[in-house]
């Protein structure tokens, strides 16, 4: 799925108080409805007739600017209270609300038009975006709603309105609300040690229960011994930090609980920034992939009807952010190996060991211009059986593996970039179930000849590859996730750079 999005520069909200602002245009995967403008045609001499399509049709009036609204003595200070309170609970700013009552008018419009973008559309230039963060934001104007919220004096409701429209970012902010409360309580010490074993009784028992009663309610706060119901908390707080659940408090355990606070609620406002990124409503069927968490998600709507494991990039050969459409999947796929793990691997395995490319199933391809390709053969292909083909700027898909051990691993990002499936042919017979000529007979069929064929999907399905390392559910208990890439760090720290900025532009 190629789509067009365009998203406006904060730069130019400013401009937005004389005239609307001109977005920078950047080519993302997001936006199937925008076209190009249209091509003018000469006219054809009056003798000749013209077929109807090739009539000019009268360019559409432009959109009537929108003008700069007043506000009433009464709007100004319940808008400067609902920014400042926003500022903080969307994650725009840390420490307590700021004071916002003596700002002029005009000041004020500015920062409310900045603050609309930054919660609705995010907080980043188009400059801010890494390569592999293949998702922009939806084009986003301010200006109309803020007019229109003013004129029938709903301030309260054009705020409300701003952020994402899912459960998950409500969760987030409920979440990061908690954590800023845990900050300002105190945080927590870190645990000492590497190891604290089920049955001992002591000082380090009594900190490790004192640790996870902060964030898990259920755990009383006193006691020095390890018994079962501090082994079923820390079984519960392995699992909130994607941890194996086994329970023993060991150096992985010990260091994820001794992450502090502050990294926490930044890793909570990174998190809530790729919401912003996403469009307004999700494609009802669609398939999600959270890269940190590798794992796998299928949808019908709100509801997931399937998930599976499965192995993402590792650090070095991210898999990279980006929205697709599935539209169909290669049975017994061979595999074109990309030049960077030819170059780096294959070829050096063959001449360190000469005939491996033969025994491995790799056919030796001349390109005609004296350099050669490697193409692995489908009954020996490192992508299974299956590959689910979507149209990227990466060069990256989801397939089977031969490799299932990957699946039994807790961290799982050890591909290239691509996405190997745990059970990748349930996933090909959900998609292909409303296509008739690629029921379970005939894919078996095709399957068990070893020939290659592509089933093309009678109803393309939406895929989401997206990089999530903090997730809350309803109550704001929040799981969380290694940041492997450090895009996590990467972005906080852009978003604060953004926003000091925009702080200082709207005073001046």
């Amino acid at each position: 799925m190629t789509i067009l999005s365009f998203s406006v520069s904060h730069s130019s909200i400013a401009r937005l108080l004389g005239t609307l602002a001109a977005g920078s245009m950047i080519a993302t995967p997001l936006m199937a409805q925008v076209a190009p403008p249209p091509v003018m045609v000469p006219a054809a001499p009056a003798q000749t007739q013209v077929p109807p399509s090739a009539v000019v049709q009268p360019l559409p009036p432009a959109a009537p600017a929108v003008s700069m609204p007043t506000l009433s003595d009464t709007q100004a200070r319940q808008l400067a209270t609902l920014i400042a309170q926003g500022e903080v609970a969307q994650g725009l700013r840390q420490g307590p609300p700021r004071d916002l009552s003596a700002l002029s008018p005009t000041a004020l419009t500015r920062v409310a038009l900045d603050y609309a973008h930054a919660v609705h559309a995010g907080r980043l230039d188009p400059a801010d975006f890494t390569k592999d963060w293949g998702i922009r934001p939806q084009p986003y104007d301010p200006l109309p709603g803020f007019a229109e919220a003013v004129r029938r004096d709903r301030l309260a409701a054009w705020i409300a309105s701003l952020p994402p429209p899912y459960a998950g970012y409500d969760a987030l902010v409920k979440g990061l609300a908690r954590y800023r409360a845990m900050a300002a309580a105190g945080g927590w010490s870190s645990l000492p040690g590497t190891t604290i074993n089920f049955g001992t009784s002591g000082p380090q028992v009594l900190a490790l229960r004192k640790r996870l009663a902060i964030e898990d309610p259920a755990v009383g706060a006193t006691g020095e011994k390890f018994d079962d119901d501090l082994l079923a908390a820390v079984r519960r707080a392995q699992r909130r930090y994607g941890l194996n659940p086994v329970g023993t408090v060991g150096s992985q355990t010990i260091a994820v609980l001794n992450v502090p606070v502050a990294q926490r609620i930044r890793q909570i406002m990174a998190n809530m920034e790729r919401w912003r990124w996403l469009p307004q409503q999700l494609e009802a069927k669609r398939v999600q992939v959270n890269i940190a968490a590798a794992v796998l998600t299928v949808f019908d709507g709100d509801n997931p009807v399937m998930s599976m494991k499965a192995v993402t990039g590792r650090p070095g050969n991210e898999t990279p952010m980006l929205v697709s459409t599935i539209r169909s999947i290669v049975l017994n796929p061979p595999w074109n190996v990309p030049s960077s793990i030819a170059n780096k691997e294959l070829w050096p395995k063959e001449r360190a060991n000469p005939g491996y490319l033969k025994r491995a199933g790799f056919r030796v391809i001349d390109n005609g211009d004296g350099s050669k390709r490697l193409q692995q053969s489908s009954e020996k292909s490192a992508l299974g059986r299956y590959k689910f083909d979507f149209p990227n700027d990466f060069a990256v898909y989801l397939h089977d593996t031969p490799a299932q051990s990957g699946f039994s691993k807790f961290d799982r990002l050890a591909s290239h970039g691509c996405v190997r499936l745990e059970k990748p042919a349930d996933l090909a017979s959900l998609m292909l179930k409303t296509t008739p000529e690629w029921q379970q007979p005939q894919i078996d069929a095709v399957i068990a000849s070893g020939k290659t064929v592509r089933a093309t999907m009678a109803e393309p399905v939406a895929v989401y590859l997206l990089y999530w390392t903090a997730f809350a559910n309803a109550d704001g208990q929040v799981g969380f996730r290694e940041d492997p890439y450090s895009w996590d760090s990467q972005l906080a720290a852009k978003i604060e750079a953004r926003s000091a900025e925009r702080a200082q532009a709207t005073k001046d």
